[in-house]
């Protein structure tokens, strides 16, 4: 058993039982997986530090942000492990990995675990800061990280010229949403919260409005300093390739929480997700105020205490 292990992005239901008795440190910059990490005991830092005997990286969505994880365990230990689904790319990546050193295969039922040690994958490393849209700077890791997003293009185009004073950007990712808000008459105070800490330090990187405050938080969790006139989102809605309408649908939750009773929200969302019911029961009103064949962009006022709730 190695003594010392790293592990790369893994998801809070990750399987360590294998790695119990190694010092194990966890590289993670996923808010609510870093929380549940820390909560078990683990060391968790946004980036890897130090030589470790083993390092084990599970493969993320995007192929750069793998190539890059991957560079920095080969620099970093003496044995790397690859651990990742066929949907995450992994076949394309032990193609690559065995053009710069050997290989040794486990095959899994959905994927394959890659051991190796050595090579040279320097062309792979984190680039830092990119400038792949024009006025933005992003990261790999983020979401949309080289275009803007259409939904939020969508959103932007049917937000009012004037908006209220205070209010929350939640999910705001690397910030061309928040620029948008802030160009808007009115706004005297906008709270950006984004879980991805790389999202969040391109969105300081976009944004220097001293009206900004940024906040590393899970969304459905945040608790502003006192009630918003508004929340303004693009609220994400998968967790993993396939969509999942409750992920925004806690984003919805959290923001009817987050208002003053004359409080506003705007959103939008893919038009197959089932978001209506959901602003219903939460606001007095909601309408549909604008979008396109595959978004729409939705408004709800006057969120709907409960009992026992803060007013």
């Amino acid at each position: 058993m190695p003594e010392r292990v790293v592990v790369y992005r893994p998801r809070a239901d990750a399987d360590l039982s294998a790695l119990k008795g190694a010092h194990v440190h966890i590289v993670q910059g996923f808010k609510p997986d870093v929380e549940a990490f820390a909560a078990q005991g683990f060391d968790v830092t946004t980036s890897a530090e130090g030589h470790f005997d083993l390092a084990v990286v599970a493969v993320p969505r995007a192929k750069a942000e793998a190539r890059a994880l991957i560079a920095d365990a080969v620099l970093r230990a003496d044995q790397v492990i690859v651990d990742g689904q066929k949907t995450d790319g992994i076949d394309s990546l032990l193609k690559d990995i065995r053009k710069r050193t050997d290989v040794q295969v486990v095959s899994k039922s959905h994927g394959k675990a890659l051991r190796f040690s050595g090579g040279d994958f320097s062309d792979w490393a984190d680039p830092g800061p990119l400038h792949l849209i024009e006025g933005f700077t992003t990261r790999l890791g983020v979401f949309s990280v080289d275009r803007i997003d259409k939904a939020s293009q969508v959103l932007v185009d049917s937000l009012p010229d004037k908006l209220p004073a205070r209010i929350a950007d939640l999910g705001a990712g690397w910030g061309y949403l928040s620029r948008a808000i802030l160009a808007r008459e009115g706004v005297k105070e906008l709270h950006l919260v984004e879980a991805e800490a790389a999202a969040l330090a391109s969105a300081r990187d976009n944004i220097s409005d001293p009206r900004a405050q940024f906040h590393w938080e899970d969304a459905t969790k945040f608790k502003p300093p006192q009630l918003l006139d508004a929340v303004i989102m693009n609220p994400p809605f998968h967790t993993s390739r396939a969509a999942d309408p409750v992920l925004g649908q806690a984003f919805i939750k959290a923001a009817a929480g987050m208002l003053a009773p004359q409080g506003q929200l705007w959103l939008v969302a893919n038009r197959q997700l089932p978001y209506e019911a959901t602003l219903a029961s939460l606001f007095g009103n909601t309408a549909e105020i604008g979008g396109t064949s595959g978004f729409k962009v939705l408004h709800a006022a006057k969120p709907l205490r409960r009992t026992g709730s803060k007013s």
